[in-house]
């Protein structure tokens, strides 16, 4: 049975899920980070929301983890390129807690537009300051939303009901979804010139941090109003807070910033700035929401192998799943005859899939005949952390697809392209087991052992006869014995399953046999 540690609470329905699917929950909240330490090896998955941090020392001591489950959006506190190197999925909830951060948006739109909590405090003094705070309406004002995925959807879909006109700009959105979720599409400087209010809606990387800088602030229209519910650093906070001193910008509303808990910070004073202490998902709702879904996540990857919302793995649904597992199988053993029959520095892996594999969902099947490929020469690689090497390793890796494949139902072809040339080998599901159905250009019909002979020959008289008898005469048992040639007299290849290792001595007396060209041994 897997076992999951809970570290940071989760609601009783949430643990009700593992402990009903089959997955052992232990539930303890609070640990210190030396304490995680000592425990963290005996877990298969480990559940956190953002108080828990799983950094590369939680990480490394995690020698059974499989899975980190993040109960909401923001994965700050887990360290993916350690866990992808340790072959950890990470997965998080992005959608669980979409609509309350959409209506939190919404919420300090208003509150801008007319003043609510300076209003508020001014009145509960004793004032009545009536003509202080003359607001604005939104109805037929222009958002601009920057990002327009998930959340950034809602809010749109929310503002059309109230009339507004939204302009968007995100460099992912399609002519044709922008249509269907009823906004324009725009460049980022056209947006800025035309929003009355503008939201952010886009994840904190490289190329959105400060994107909303002080040259870009200056673009804006005079007393525009900024709101982020997204990720601190998307704007610039010292900047902003010079143009809200200036008039330019006329307000803003954070509930994210640079540093959090943000207990001092620059905008902090300003007139019609409004803050909120990352209240994005913080509804009961919200955070019931996201605590199922990471739950179902985590036991059906734990107990399927089913892969959703991960950061740094292909996804695989619940009824994908099944159907991928043979393919999976002939996929990761045909990678590993691959790099076991390669002595040089590979520069490239090209996998090809032909017939009714074609159709599937292809991503996990090339990142298991990447681990397959890299694992003799890297034994810790796996599915998750395969690509990520490779790339790493500054190797290319492609992928082609073809509806036909002329002998097999479905076949796999994975190309090796090293310093020397290129080796290509090809698989395939028959009966439900992964056989390997192509080597060197040559057809054969062979099962995958756990300790296989590959032999490179000319198909002359006596080869086999050789083989059997030094295999006879050192106690080595054959399980099964394939062949593959070009024509009699040329090229020939011998993949035989034995029940023993033969050790590196009968190895050099089976390359020393008549018109053997290479021998090996190959371990699955």
């Amino acid at each position: 049975m897997p076992r999951v540690l809970i570290a940071d609470k989760l609601s009783p329905a949430a643990v009700a899920i593992f402990k009903d699917r089959g997955v052992e929950a232990d539930v303890k909240t609070g640990l210190t980070k030396d304490e995680l330490l000592q425990i963290i090896g005996d877990y298969d998955g480990l559940a956190v929301r953002s108080a828990t941090k799983a950094d590369k020392d939680v990480i490394a001591a995690a020698k059974n983890l499989k899975v980190i489950g993040r109960a909401g959006i923001g994965v700050d506190n887990v360290d993916i390129p350690a866990a992808t190197a340790a072959g950890i999925v990470v997965m998080n909830t992005p959608f669980g807690n979409s609509i309350t951060t959409a209506e939190h948006a919404i919420a300090m739109m208003f509150a801008l537009a007319r003043q609510l909590p300076a209003a508020d405090v001014s009145t509960q003094a004793g004032k009545w300051e009536k003509n202080r705070f003359m607001g604005v309406e939104l109805t037929a004002k222009t958002l601009g939303l920057i990002g327009a995925g998930n959340i950034g959807s809602i809010v749109a879909e929310r503002a059309l009901g109230l009339k507004m006109k939204v302009v968007a700009y995100d460099p992912f959105l399609s002519p044709e979804r922008a249509v269907e979720i009823g906004v324009e599409k725009v460049e980022l400087d056209e947006l800025l010139a035309r929003a009355d209010v503008i939201t952010l809606h886009t994840p904190l990387t490289d190329k959105t941090r400060n994107i909303l800088s002080e040259e870009n602030l200056r673009k804006t229209k005079k007393g525009v109003m900024i709101v982020n519910c997204a990720r601190g650093g998307l704007v610039d906070e010292a900047a902003l807070r010079k143009l809200l001193d200036e008039k330019q910008v006329g307000g803003a509303a954070f509930d994210v910033f640079v540093e959090e808990p943000a207990k001092q910070n620059v905008l902090f004073g300003a007139e019609n700035f409004i803050a909120t202490p990352h209240l994005g998902a913080s509804t009961l709702e919200a955070q019931e929401n996201v605590a199922l879904q990471v739950a179902e996540q985590m036991s059906d990857y734990l107990l399927t192998g089913a892969v959703t919302n991960a950061l740094n793995s292909p996804s695989v649904t619940a009824e994908e799943a099944p159907r991928l597992k043979p393919f999976v199988a002939v996929a990761e053993k045909l990678g590993a005859l691959a790099g076991q029959m390669v002595d040089f520095g590979i520069k490239a892996i090209d996998i090809a899939y032909e017939g009714e594999v074609s159709k599937l969902n292809t991503r996990p099947l090339t990142a298991a005949s990447l681990a397959g490929v890299l694992r003799p020469m890297l034994a810790e690689v796996n599915m998750v952390s395969a690509p990520a090497v490779a790339k790493e390793r500054g190797i290319t890796v492609s992928e082609s697809r073809q509806e036909a494949s002329p002998v097999y139902e479905s076949l796999v072809r994975i190309t090796v392209t090293t310093e020397k040339g290129k080796r290509s080998f090809a698989g395939s599901v028959i009966a439900g087991a992964p056989r390997v159905v192509e080597v060197k250009g040559m057809d054969l019909d062979a099962p995958f052992s756990p300790t296989m002979l590959y032999v490179n020959n000319l198909d002359k008289p006596g080869f086999i006869g050789n083989l059997g008898a030094l295999l006879a005469d050192a106690g080595v048992n054959i399980a099964t014995f394939n062949l593959g040639r070009v024509s009699a007299g040329e090229d020939a290849i011998a993949l035989v399953g034995i029940d023993q290792d033969p050790g590196e001595g009968l190895v050099e007396k089976i390359r020393a046999l008549p018109n053997v060209k290479e021998a090996r041994v190959l371990q699955f």
